[in-house]
């Protein structure tokens, strides 16, 4: 039986058969009168002997046959002694195996539960039980109590057990009762919790719309919203009036609501060009200190490199070559100043001018680390300068806090051991990220930002490229003049001329860069797909899977990432006998999919087959292909690049198809070929620099598919996504 139809099943756990303990997903065989079903789902706490009414689906499982999907469970503890017996023997109170748990029925019977949680001391005169493990034994069964509560008690407002799990992690056995004195405490920064579900908790305990308690939590709510796109702060008349038409309250209410806020430091207020500005508080912080640090390292420059000059001149003697002015100003900043900004777009040289950099800098004997946000970026710059480089996270030594937030072990009482540190591809770099950088960074090291400030900003808060060369105060070298051999590329000319907002060279028909007019979407998409499975593979014995890169400007609509990964993995990878299949929750993936990591995971073991080595660490961006599916242990064997990791239903879930992505997701990459469509369905998501970005992305060809009047809207619409920050401001004031 496999259909949607919601059903009620009512039993007592049996068996629990699989339990991850970091998301609570468990597999339980359930008694049900005559007959026992599997049943999986978000399940936490749940243990034997346990009287459960769960609500869902039945499926059908390829391997494992018919399970029940739960979608919501409601829970009783056990009162039959036999109940009593098979839950306390299941583990379900640390520390009380089988035989304890025999002694304990035997004593108190089916008061067993009431008595372990009240009366510790009645426990501890049972032999082999210390009056502190009975304690220890109330403290979880009062615990068990206070999770089982919460579950029932957000599930009335469609609370699912994850969030709940979430939320009792956070605030512990009193989350129900602080949930009662402030429902909007459920809607912190990074919780899943809505505004809107606490606002509906709130309105069923007659909490008034112009409550402080609503007010503040709105405020916050807005902030928290606009910094997911960006900000890392709002203008206060902005932030009030769109607080206002939220909660649908006055403006004059909520001013005097933030400005007990700033008073209390819930948030900060600051003048920016004559303009009151509202921070979260860790933003505030995080920006002053950058701004600070940058400061510092300009009044206390390092000690330059003596004999600059000479040391350029053999350089270029040495690698006969010959370097552009701005190139020589360049490196002359990073061996004298120390600290240098160097942007530039595709062809200026900025590794060729990189590389001089390092020479030098290791022939006078200093130690250099190279860094970029992502794996690709990071293994790209070890490619271009022969020089190891690691991404941010792993250079920070990364590790994850309960609440799965970074905490680097590098910092102000751990820095790194280097003389000078470079980091590629700033522009991905947020304001929190780049605070732990500085904070890492030891006094008397040298900086060098890499970066090119047309392409597209951070995923996370903040804007730091951009503001840095902004503020004017911070030694930038823009590289601009595109070399001979760069010239004879229309993607980089082409890529030139959309940042100064000309319209590329479409007609061309024997370079490196093609538009292909399409008007109609689907016809677009089959385009598309016969390109990258037929016309490309054909004239330029490319491979689909390795060598193509389809690059879309968003996941919805038919030239969408999601249609069209569907569509190019029915053309290249279709499904075929003896070819592996295995599904998790929505996902399907066959053997020979390409993949891509979108969240880094540092746990996820590789090797390298032709060197043994092996490592730790599979990173946003990294693509890969799958070798193996084993149906059995519920394992998949990825490729990626020189490097062979094992994914469980763990890791999993930060991992999607990838025979399209999107622009963004591409930032760090490059590819052989890359294909983008180009018909707009939404102005928000045709732009310069976006158009820009996926260019770049192009090694040896690019390919544009759609209309001519897309192309002019994306060159035209310069309207950079806005991102309010404080940090070149604080750049230049005193």
């Amino acid at each position: 039986m496999t259909n949607q139809e919601m059903y009620e099943v009512c039993g007592t756990v049996e068996r629990i058969v699989y339990r991850n303990e970091e998301n609570e997903y468990t597999v339980i065989e359930v008694g049900c009168e005559d007959n026992s079903i599997t049943a999986v789902g978000i399940l936490p706490q749940v243990y034997e002997g346990e009287e459960l009414k769960l609500i869902g689906t039945f499926t059908s499982h390829a391997t494992y046959g018919q399970q029940f999907s739960v979608s919501a469970f409601e829970r009783s503890v056990p009162t039959s002694v036999l109940g009593i017996l098979k839950y306390l023997s299941g583990g379900a109170i640390k520390g009380i195996g089988p035989s304890t748990a025999a002694r304990l029925v035997k004593e108190f019977g089916e008061k067993a539960l009431e008595v372990l949680e009240n009366d510790p001391q009645r426990v501890s005169r049972i032999k082999g039980i210390s009056l502190e493990k009975a304690k220890h034994f109330s403290e979880q069964i009062k615990m068990n109590s206070s999770i089982r509560d919460l579950l029932s008690y957000l599930a009335a407002y469609g609370v699912g057990a994850q969030d709940a799990i979430a939320l009792w992690k956070k605030f512990g056995n009193e989350t129900i009762q602080i949930i009662e004195d402030n429902p909007f405490s459920l809607c912190f920064d990074g919780s899943s919790i809505s505004f809107e579900t606490a606002d509906m908790i709130a309105k069923g305990k007659d909490i008034a719309g112009d409550n402080s308690l609503r007010l503040r939590a709105g405020l916050c709510y807005v902030l928290s919203h606009n910094r997911r796109s960006g900000h890392t702060c709002l203008p206060q008349d902005k932030l009030v009036a769109t607080t206002a038409s939220f909660l649908e309250t006055e403006p004059f209410k909520l001013e005097a609501a933030l400005d007990d806020m700033v008073e209390d430091n819930t948030l900060i207020r600051t003048e920016i060009n004559d303009k009151m500005f509202i921070f979260l508080p860790d933003l505030f912080r995080s920006e002053s200190y950058i701004a600070a640090r940058m400061k510092m390292l300009l009044r206390f420059p390092v000690d330059p490199i003596k004999g600059a000059q000479e040391l350029i001149e053999e350089v270029e003697n040495r690698n006969s070559i010959k370097y552009a002015e701005l190139q020589k100003e360049a490196i002359m900043q990073a061996l004298c100043k120390g600290l240098l900004v160097l942007t530039g777009g595709p062809g200026t040289g900025k590794t060729t001018t990189l590389n001089g950099i390092i020479e030098i800098l290791k022939r006078k004997g200093q130690s250099v680390l190279l860094a970029a946000p992502t794996g690709r970026a990071a293994q790209r710059m070890s490619e271009l300068t022969h020089c190891e480089a690691k991404t941010i996270h792993r250079l920070l030594e990364v590790q994850w806090n309960q609440n799965d937030q970074p905490e680097f072990k590098k910092n102000e009482l751990n820095m790194l051991n280097c003389d000078a540190l470079i980091v590629d591809e700033l522009s991905m770099v947020d304001t929190l990220l780049f605070e732990s950088v500085l904070r890492a960074l030891p006094l008397g090291c040298r900086i060098i930002l890499v970066g090119d400030s047309n392409q597209l900003p951070s995923v996370g808060a903040g804007n730091i490229l951009a503001d840095l060369v902004a503020s004017e105060v911070i030694p930038v070298v823009a590289l601009t003049e595109i070399f001979r051999q760069s010239r004879e590329s229309l993607i980089v000319t082409n890529a030139h001329r959309i940042v100064g907002g000309e319209l590329p060279v479409l007609n061309t028909k024997d370079n490196d860069f093609f538009f292909l007019q399409s008007t109609n979407p689907s016809a677009a998409r089959d385009l598309i797909v016969s390109l990258c499975s037929e016309r490309l593979p054909r004239s330029y014995d490319f491979s689909p899977v390795h060598n193509i890169q389809v690059l879309c400007p968003g996941r919805k609509g038919i030239l969408g990432t999601y249609e069209l990964n569907s569509a190019l993995r029915e053309a290249l990878n279709p499904p075929s006998k003896g070819k592996d299949e295995i599904t998790f929750g929505f996902a399907t993936f066959r053997t020979g999919d390409k993949v891509m990591q979108i969240k880094n995971n540092y746990n996820i073991t590789w090797l390298k087959p032709d060197t043994g080595e092996y490592g730790e660490g599979i990173f946003n961006g990294d693509i890969g292909i799958i070798e193996k599916i084993d149906k059995i242990s519920r394992k998949m064997q990825i490729q990626f690049d020189d490097r062979i990791a094992v994914y469980d239903g763990d890791c999993v879930q930060d991992l999607e198809l990838s025979y399209a992505c999107t622009v963004h997701k591409s930032q760090g990459n490059e590819f052989d070929a890359v294909i983008i469509p180009v018909i707009k369905n939404s102005r928000y998501l045709y732009y310069r620099n976006l158009l820009y970005t996926g260019v770049t992305r192009a090694k040896k060809l690019l390919i544009l598919v759609g209309n001519k009047e897309t192309v002019e809207f994306m060159v035209d619409n310069n309207v950079r996504t806005l991102r309010y920050s404080g940090l070149r401001s604080m750049l230049t004031t005193d």
